[in-house]
């Protein structure tokens, strides 16, 4: 199935770029592009698109208020992919507590960022190319972790989701967690379904910010 994309950069000369590197990947089509924030939501809204690449510093409406508004706000279901010039840009975690899946360097290659929009589009990775767990630690850190867990969430869960989605947590890809606890590959995936249904999440992304921001896991007792 083809991933239908929206760029939104302010920068003409990104979003021509980004437009021909992922247009030339088989499996993805660009279907617009947006000069600002709120060109983004507008198309958002118009063209449903499986991923939007999103840049974070831009007028109007800048590129975490728009993710704000189109994951929580339309409805949508898009994904979207955060730019930025720094990997550690105190923007990127504000951004993934407003709803982004993954972010992606603006001087990645074609490959990378296509496999960049394949991963947040399957909702399959933690999240993009080139993020470490220190990313993940220093996410926490400055969401404050001391904060008690969120319990009457976290109780629709099993045990074994609890467990799963501690793993999740860490960075640990569905391999890594079949490995740790002796099941198969599906059934991670299984139990990751179920995590994402029981507490309304939209991606792997989002339980591992649920589970640091509600203190299931909190930076340092799990060895990040």
């Amino acid at each position: 199935m083809t991933i239908r994309v929206v760029i939104a950069d302010d920068q003409a000369m990104v979003r021509e770029a980004f437009s021909v590197l992922l247009g030339a990947q088989p499996g993805i089509e660009v279907v617009a592009t947006a000069v600002d924030g709120l060109d983004a939501v507008a198309k958002a809204e118009e063209l449903h698109p499986d991923v939007i690449v999103m840049d974070i510093r831009m007028p109007c409406l800048n590129g975490i208020d728009a993710t704000r508004r189109i994951t929580r706000e339309t409805g949508l279901s898009a994904k979207i992919l955060v730019l930025t010039t720094f990997d550690l840009d105190e923007y990127v975690y504000e951004a993934l507590r407003a709803g982004a899946s993954g972010f992606l360097l603006k001087d990645a290659s074609g490959v990378e960022l296509a496999e960049a929009v394949r991963i947040v589009a399957a909702g399959d990775a933690l999240l993009s190319p080139g993020l470490t767990r220190r990313l993940i630690t220093e996410f926490a850190l400055l969401s404050g972790s001391a904060k008690p867990p969120a319990q009457v969430r976290i109780d629709v869960l099993t045990n074994r989701e609890t467990e799963v989605l501690t793993l999740v947590a860490q960075g640990l890809s569905n391999a890594e967690i079949a490995a740790e606890l002796v099941v198969a590959e599906q059934t991670v995936k299984t139990h990751m379904g179920s995590i994402l249904q029981k507490l309304q999440l939209r991606d792997r992304t989002q339980a591992a910010v649920f589970a640091y921001e509600t203190g299931l896991v909190v930076p340092g007792s799990t060895g990040l």
